[in-house]
C-alpha cells in the first residue's frame, strides 16, 4: 500500500510538454531517495485543464501543480514526498471568496463541470485494467448478460434518452431497435473515432485516458442488437490513442471481459482496430464503412441505412467514442438517473474541446442547457488581454458561429439548430474582436474543399465556388451580387449534397453572413476588414505627431517601403508595402496603424 499516489497527465497535450521526460525524472528521484515502495507514479489521461499542463496531482493532500518542468522534480520530491512540505511556488495560483486553490476540483474549472464521458480521465492509469474495473469498470457488461434481455438494454438506453454524440444528435436506443429489428447472419457494432474536425480532441482524450469503458459499452451494444463483432475506426495521427486502445483490447482478452463466452454466459464479441488516413469525409458513417471494408472512403446513398445494410451490407450500428463513453453509466446508475441532467430534449451531459481566443484551453464537460457564457467565461476564464467576446464556432466545418448576441443561449442540439449552428462532435472554438468573421468562413471552406471527397457534384464543385467567391471578396474585389449569389449556392450545396457533411458544409458561411452581413458589406463596400485580418485590404500608415523618426521601422521592413529622415516623421509607401506588420511589431510609439 503506498501512502502517497503521484499522478500525471499522459494525454496528448501534456505529452507534448515534455510529462513522459517528467515521468522518468520522478522515478528516477524516487529510487535515488529510497521512496520507491512507498510513492507510486501513475500515468494519467488528459486531466481536461490543458493550458496549464503539465499537470501533476499528488494525493492523498490532493495538491494540484502546474506547469511542471522537468528541472522542478527534485524540488517535489525532496520537499513534498520526502519531507512533507507543499511546494506552493508550483500550486495552480487562484483565489476563490479569498481562498487560495489548492486542489483540482476547486477551481472554478471544475466547479460547474458534470463528469460523466470524462469520469476516468485523469484519474485513473489507462493502461491498466485493474484500475479501471476498481472503477466499477465492467460490472455494467456483467449486469446485461446475467441479468437483462438485449430488449430490456435497449429500453433503458431509449429511456436515458441518450442522442448520439457524434453530432447528428439521433436517439442512441432507437438506433440500436432499427439493427436488433433485422435478421442476418451476421450485425455489427462500430465505433467512429475519426474525429476530423479542427480544435476537436473529444473522443482523442477519452480513448487516451479511458479506453475499456469504450469497449464495455461495444460488447453491450453488441449483446444489445445480436452482433459478436465490433470495429473501430480510429485516426492513425491518434498514436497514444491508438496504442491504449491495443493494450486494453488484449487485456481484455486476457481477463475473458472479449472474446468468447463471456461471464460465463452464451456471448461472444471481439473488437478490431482499423486505422484511417485522416481524411475528414471518413467521419460520415457511410464512408467510415466503406473504409473499413478497404475501400476509398466515400459516403453512400440512404436508405437503406446502415442499421439495415452496413457494414459489409450487414446490419451495423455506429457511434462515437463520447456517446459509448455514457452507456456504462446509464446501465449501472438507470436512464432516470440519466434524464434528470440536462434539457428536456437533450439529456445528460456534453465533452466541448475549448479553443481558440480564450484563457484556459482544455476539454469540458457539463449539463445540455449551460449556457455559452457559462463555458467561456466561468469555466474558460474568459477572453484574455482585455479583448471582447465576438463569436463562438461550434460544430467545426459543418457548424455556424455564434454571437455574442446569444451568449446566453443555453446549449442544447435543438436551441444552436435554431440560431443557425449545429452541435457537432463538440469542438468549440472561441473568436474575439480581432476576429475576421468573413475569414472565418473562408479558413472553415478551404478546410472542407480539400477534404471533399469528390463524389458529388454540389459538394465537389460549389464548395470550391463558395471558396472563388470568399476569396474574392477578401482581397477586395467583390460586389453585392456575390453576397447573394452565395447565398444561394449554399441552399443548393444543403439540399443536394449526398452526405451530411457536404449538406452542413455551408453552415458557417451562411451563419456569418446572418449575424455578421455588416463584416461582409465592409469588405465589399469600403474594402476595407474591420478587424484589420485580410492582408490584400490592409493599408499600413505613420501617425505623423506619434513618430519620432527613430528609423526602427524603415530598418526592419523587408522591401524598403519606409522612407524618412532621422528625427523626422517617417512615411510608408503602399505600392511597395507587402502588409507583413513588422514595422508595427517594431515601433515603440505606437506611430504605426493598419485599417
Amino acid at each position: 500500500m503506498y501512502r502517497s499516489n503521484v499522478l500525471v497527465c499522459g494525454g496528448t497535450g501534456c505529452t507534448s510538454s515534455n510529462s513522459g521526460e517528467i515521468i522518468k525524472a520522478l522515478e528516477r528521484e524516487i529510487k535515488a531517495k529510497g521512496l520507491e515502495k512507498e510513492v507510486e507514479v501513475i500515468k494519467t489521461g488528459c486531466f481536461g485543464l490543458c493550458a496549464l499542463g503539465p499537470i501533476m496531482i499528488v494525493y492523498p493532500e490532493g495538491s494540484f501543480y502546474s506547469m511542471v518542468k522537468v528541472e522542478d522534480i527534485p524540488e517535489i520530491v525532496e520537499e513534498h514526498l520526502l519531507k512533507g512540505r507543499i511546494v506552493t511556488r508550483l500550486l495552480y495560483q487562484e483565489t476563490v471568496d479569498g481562498d487560495n486553490i489548492k486542489s483540482l476540483n476547486d477551481t472554478p474549472f471544475y466547479a460547474k463541470q458534470q463528469r460523466t464521458a470524462l469520469r476516468n480521465c485523469g484519474v485513473i492509469n489507462p493502461e491498466c485494467i485493474d484500475e479501471y474495473i476498481a472503477m466499477d469498470g465492467y460490472k455494467a457488461l456483467e449486469k446485461v448478460l446475467t441479468s437483462m434481455t438485449p430488449e430490456q438494454v435497449i429500453d433503458e438506453i431509449k429511456a436515458s434518452g441518450l442522442r448520439g454524440r457524434g453530432g447528428g444528435g439521433f436517439p442512441t436506443g432507437l438506433k440500436w431497435s432499427f439493427a436488433a429489428a433485422q435478421q442476418a447472419d451476421q450485425k455489427y457494432v462500430c465505433c467512429n473515432a475519426d474525429e476530423g474536425d479542427p480544435g476537436a480532441f473529444m473522443d482523442r482524450s477519452i480513448l487516451e485516458g479511458d479506453p475499456h469503458t469504450v469497449l464495455e459499452a461495444m460488447a453491450i451494444a453488441g449483446y444489445a442488437i445480436g452482433s459478436t463483432q465490433g470495429y473501430i475506426y480510429v485516426r492513425a495521427e491518434y498514436p497514444i490513442a491508438v496504442e491504449r486502445l491495443r493494450i486494453a483490447i488484449n487485456q481484455a482478452h486476457e481477463y475473458g471481459l472479449l472474446g468468447n463466452n463471456i461471464f460465463g454466459t452464451d456471448f461472444s464479441f471481439d473488437v478490431q482496430l482499423r486505422l484511417g488516413a485522416g481524411a475528414f469525409v471518413c467521419g460520415e458513417e457511410t464512408a467510415l464503412m466503406t473504409s473499413i471494408e478497404g475501400n476509398r472512403g466515400e459516403p453512400r446513398p440512404r436508405p437503406p441505412f446502415p442499421a439495415v445494410k452496413g457494414l459489409f451490407q450487414k446490419p451495423t450500428i455506429l457511434n462515437n467514442v463520447e456517446t459509448y463513453a455514457n452507456i456504462c453509466q446509464i446501465i449501472l446508475k438507470g436512464a432516470d438517473w440519466f434524464n434528470s441532467v440536462g434539457t428536456e430534449k437533450s439529456k445528460g451531459t456534453k465533452v466541448f474541446a475549448l479553443g481558440g481566443k480564450i484563457a484556459h484551453t482544455g476539454l469540458v464537460e457539463v449539463p445540455m442547457g449551460t449556457t455559452l457564457r457559462e463555458i467561456v467565461d466561468e469555466i474558460g476564464g474568459g477572453v484574455p488581454n482585455g479583448k471582447k467576446f465576438k463569436a463562438a464556432q461550434t460544430g467545426g466545418p459543418s457548424g455556424g458561429c455564434i454571437p455574442a448576441e446569444h451568449f446566453d443561449v443555453p446549449i442544447d442540439y435543438d436551441n444552436l439548430i435554431s440560431i443557425g449552428s449545429m452541435m457537432g462532435s463538440g469542438g468549440l472554438i472561441v473568436m474575439d474582436e480581432t476576429t475576421c468573421m468573413v475569414d472565418i468562413a473562408k479558413f472553415f471552406l478551404e478546410f472542407t474543399v480539400d477534404e471533399s471527397c469528390g463524389k458529388c457534384t454540389p459538394c465537389r464543385i460549389g464548395t470550391k465556388r463558395l471558396l472563388e467567391m470568399l476569396e474574392k471578396i477578401t482581397s477586395g474585389n467583390g460586389t453585392m451580387e456575390d453576397l447573394d449569389k452565395m447565398e444561394k449556392l449554399c441552399y443548393y450545396i444543403k439540399e443536394n449534397a449526398l452526405c451530411g457533411l457536404g449538406q452542413t458544409a455551408p453552415n458557417p458561411v451562411l451563419s456569418t453572413l446572418h449575424f455578421f452581413r455588416d463584416e461582409y458589406v465592409a469588405h465589399v463596400k469600403d474594402k476595407k476588414c474591420p478587424a484589420g485580418v485580410c492582408k490584400k485590404l490592409l493599408q499600413y500608415s505613420v501617425v505623423e505627431d506619434k513618430c519620432r523618426g527613430c528609423t526602427a521601422c524603415a530598418r526592419v521592413c523587408p522591401v524598403g517601403a519606409i522612407s524618412g529622415k532621422v528625427k523626422e516623421p517617417h512615411k510608408i509607401d503602399a505600392t511597395k508595402c507587402i502588409k507583413c506588420g513588422a514595422c508595427m511589431e517594431k515601433c515603440k510609439f505606437g506611430a504605426i496603424v493598419k485599417g
